[in-house]
């Protein structure tokens, strides 16, 4: 599981996890990925 890029789809799965550690890292991977959506929108 270490240093796997975390796609969307995987990030939203992983936002229901027990594992606070794995919900931070899945809701920045969501935040980065609209983060970089925006960017390239502009």
């Amino acid at each position: 599981m270490a240093g796997e890029k975390l796609d969307i789809a995987s990030a939203r799965r992983k936002l229901h996890s027990p594992n606070i550690k794995t919900r931070k890292r899945a809701l920045r991977a969501i935040h980065d990925a609209k983060r970089q959506k925006q960017v390239k929108n502009k």
